[in-house]
């Protein structure tokens, strides 16, 4: 065991973690802005226009939810960049970021699996909560704001939980398309000492930390938002 070279570089896995997190936290963020009118969308039916957005989020949150996040990855950041069009466009200094590209891959993920988890929960409603926000004659937006995506969106924290745990370790593919990452550090120790079980078993001890604390976290936000919920 090469401890001492880990000992060395500990600075470079702590800027790898810091820009990880900084990855989690936009695509968390943005992806579950972005998911919540999504999901209110989902959850519409009647008129053909709701009918057709619904279809339409649905399409979406199918795509990205049924392929890999490395092959969306691949197609935003290397794709792109074959049309000349896309070269030649206004967005083309953001699209040849590895930063920006892979935080826009990341939270097109993200946000459609979030989108499916709230539309769910927006579905798993008690029939009783509806009616009653009914009975006293509250508008269909009225009802969403006050109570359908309150208590959605308290039924699906732990859902989202894995989800965020899962985007944690989905952001390892950053380092794929040249960002420092946590795992890119691992991977860079590795190339310059060559101790591949040192480099990466220091990048899983950092990425157990940052799951406990975020599996730490939601148990505190479900212990508060989750307890008028039980069943007493």
């Amino acid at each position: 065991m090469n401890i001492d070279t880990i000992i060395d570089n500990l600075p470079l896995y702590f800027s790898g973690a810091w820009t990880t997190f900084q990855l989690l936290v936009i695509s968390l963020l943005l992806g579950l802005l972005m998911a919540v009118p999504l999901a209110v969308l989902r959850s519409l039916r009647g008129h053909w226009l709701l009918n057709g957005l619904s279809r339409a989020v649905w399409i979406y949150t199918y795509v990205f939810r049924g392929t890999p996040m490395l092959v969306q990855l691949f197609l935003i950041y290397y794709g792109l960049a074959q049309f000349e069009a896309v070269r030649d466009s206004v967005f083309w200094p953001l699209l040849s970021s590895a930063w920006f590209c892979a935080c826009l891959s990341f939270v097109l993920n993200t946000c459609a699996y979030t989108t499916e988890i709230i539309a769910g929960s927006i579905r798993a409603l008690p029939a009783g909560e509806i009616e009653a926000a009914k009975a006293i004659g509250m508008s269909r937006w009225v009802m969403f704001r006050r109570i359908v995506l309150p208590s959605a969106l308290r039924r699906s924290l732990p859902a989202y939980s894995n989800e965020a745990i899962f985007m944690l370790h989905g952001t390892a593919l950053a380092s794929i398309v040249t960002i420092l990452d946590l795992t890119g550090a691992a991977r860079q120790v590795n190339s310059t000492h060559y101790i591949p079980f040192e480099a990466f078993i220091t990048a899983a001890c950092f990425y157990l930390l940052m799951t406990l604390t975020l599996v730490a976290l939601f148990h505190k936000a479900e212990a508060r938002w989750l307890k008028p919920l039980m069943p007493r």
